[in-house]
């Protein structure tokens, strides 16, 4: 059976995408020192809310419920989230001198891949303008 688009009553909207991260300051200087962010909150003890631009936020979680047995969490092993820019060259440069860990290099001149200080995989890519 086809639900019907319109009839949907979940928005057609990210209202946010979750990080799980393993030390929440850790995470929210590196991820506040890579996006040049400023701000943000810090609710429930183990959420961070990052400051974005645009509809979806970005929230660092140390997601106490969703913890393994042994207290570990897992990490996006594929890139989960497309951070955009304006200059790959230069993105690429700016992760080097501040020895982020990057996966691949400028791939098709529009595309590269890091690593957060918990495993987790992102990418960078031009915007298309």
């Amino acid at each position: 059976m086809t639900i019907p688009i319109n009839k949907t009553p979940i928005k057609n909207q990210i209202g946010g995408v979750f990080v799980p991260v393993r030390d929440l300051e850790k995470a929210r200087e590196w991820y506040s020192k890579i996006l040049g962010l400023e701000g943000g909150e810090i609710c429930f003890g183990h959420l961070y809310t990052a400051p974005m631009t645009g509809t979806a936020g970005l929230m660092l979680d140390t997601m106490p419920k969703w913890r393994k047995e042994d207290g570990d969490i897992s990490t996006y092993q594929a890139p989960f989230i497309q951070l955009l820019t304006n200059d790959i060259q230069a993105s690429y440069q700016f992760m080097k001198e501040n020895d982020v860990e990057l996966v691949t290099e400028i791939e098709d001149n529009f595309y590269f891949v890091i690593k957060d200080l918990d495993g987790n995989l992102l990418m960078i890519c031009r915007g298309i303008s």
